[in-house]
């Protein structure tokens, strides 16, 4: 039980850090009319999402087996875990739009300010600070 949390909590950092990273690269990408620039994004984009892609699934799959192994008999009742499912459902959908995002920003179809971004950045942060004490305290 004890490897299968530890290789949730790895690959979920490494999930993090690209789903951290990439909208910033957004945000730089949506502030800039350099040419040079703009192909540099697009491609750090494309390899930062391919790369995150696969952290995410294995972040899933670890975390499922650990709700398969025991976590549902014992917390499956629990508004706390419901919840937290809940924003990780949330954030999967991110991680996809995020691809969607991706793929408009290579195509110069980008209709969205850095302001917009910006915000939009916020997001993975947020469900992060509710979801890390649901799973620690389980209130």
């Amino acid at each position: 039980m004890l490897w299968l949390k530890a290789l949730h909590l790895i690959f979920m950092v490494a999930w993090f850090a690209g789903i951290f990273y990439l909208p910033r690269l957004f945000i730089n990408h949506a502030m800039t009319d350099n040419p040079d620039s703009i192909a540099q994004f697009k491609q750090m984009e494309r390899k930062l999402y391919r790369f995150t892609t696969p952290w995410m699934w294995l972040t899933l799959i670890f975390g499922g087996a650990m709700l398969w192994q025991y976590a549902w008999d014992v917390w499956g009742n629990s508004l706390w875990l419901n919840l937290k499912l809940l924003l990780i459902a949330v954030l999967v959908g991110y991680h996809f739009y995020c691809g969607y995002l991706v793929k408009v920003f290579a195509r110069d179809q980008n209709q969205r300010s850095h302001r917009w971004y910006r915000y939009f950045n916020e997001i993975p942060a947020l469900i992060l600070f509710i979801v890390i004490p649901l799973a620690v305290l389980k209130p």
